[in-house]
């Protein structure tokens, strides 16, 4: 038995339904993952590729708790790929100090973990577009994303975080930006745009009145959960970012 597991662990790619378990052998780490297709994934082609979203979770939130956002994704073409950032023997995420340098060894690990996904399973899934990727990330795994979008990484396309607190959002046209904020806890200031950076690079920063930090998860209140689906979709959708606000909010 232990021999068998060994050889398991050893593949690059080992299935159960829609999890997958993806060996890293060059940082010897697995690398646990959901991926739910494209709806109506049929129209997907390597003429006409659909889109890919790759989804990381908030700090001690299961990775797979984002299905409010994962499920609307899937309707809007894209396939999701839910990723496991926290795994058993990992070092436990910084609370003392300066956290912004006490967690930079945490995000690296993040995007070197997406960026070694963006590799792999382009080759796996050819109909999917894997050279114009979605990052999407509630809290550190906002941060994670935000660091890699940061990285200069030619595939990232669009970033979406939901309440993430420290790492600063990408200030560029080349990639899209939305930011959907809770009013719960401050975030460290220079990590969102300003007005005047927003009109110059376009990117959208969008506060939901009275929200928690974790309504923006599975956990989350309902209303404040469809206003980030309401939100979310019509940024993907191209609307202005003024427009994307429900009942003049």
């Amino acid at each position: 038995m232990k021999r068998l597991l060994g050889v398991i662990l050893l593949m690059p790619f080992f299935v159960h339904a829609n999890s997958m378990v993806i060996w890293d052998s060059a940082r010897e780490r697995s690398i646990p993952i959901e991926i739910e297709h494209a709806v109506g994934e049929s129209i997907c082609s390597l003429q006409k590729p659909c889109n890919v979203a790759f989804v990381s979770a908030g700090n001690k939130v299961p990775f797979t708790q984002y299905q409010f956002l994962t499920k609307k994704l899937n309707r809007l073409g894209y396939m999701t790929v839910a990723v496991d950032h926290e795994l058993p023997n990992d070092p436990p995420l910084s609370k003392n100090g300066d956290l912004y340098q006490t967690r930079i060894e945490n995000w690296q690990r993040g995007a070197d973990t997406l960026d070694f996904l963006q590799q792999q399973l382009a080759g796996r899934y050819p109909t999917y577009d894997f050279n114009k990727l979605t990052l999407v990330g509630h809290s550190n795994g906002g941060d994670i994303s935000a660091w890699l979008a940061n990285s200069g990484k030619g595939y990232v396309y669009q970033i979406i975080t939901l309440d993430h607190k420290r790492v600063a959002l990408p200030r560029t046209e080349k990639i899209k930006v939305l930011s959907v904020r809770a009013t719960e806890y401050p975030t460290k200031q220079g990590v969102l745009p300003t007005e005047l950076e927003q009109k110059k690079y376009g990117s959208c920063i969008l506060e939901i009145p009275n929200s928690k930090h974790m309504d923006l998860s599975d956990y989350g209140s309902a209303a404040v959960m469809s206003e980030a689906k309401h939100i979310m979709t019509g940024f993907i959708n191209g609307l202005p970012c003024d427009s994307l606000r429900r009942n003049g909010q």
